[in-house]
């Protein structure tokens, strides 16, 4: 089984309210996104494409358009 959640199913998540958490975090000097669906006992499942494990973003800015566009109104940040 494949770790992480894709963004298809990401969209899907948010619009039925199961996300409880958004985290961004810095790999290397790369950003990711990652979610928590239920309380804090539960893990965090990073953001996926198609193709990679783990989506990154160049920038924390690029990181919030994208969260803008899916919906996502707030995140933590992790440096």
């Amino acid at each position: 089984m494949r770790s992480g959640i894709q963004e298809d199913a990401l969209r899907v998540m948010l619009e039925g309210g199961a996300v409880r958490e958004v985290l961004v975090s810095r790999h290397g000097d790369k950003w990711g996104l990652a979610i928590r669906l239920g309380g804090a006992g539960s893990r965090w499942m990073p953001v996926r494409s198609r193709r990679e494990v783990l989506r990154t973003w160049a920038s924390l800015t690029a990181v919030g358009r994208f969260a803008e566009a899916q919906g996502i109104r707030a995140f933590a940040v992790e440096f």
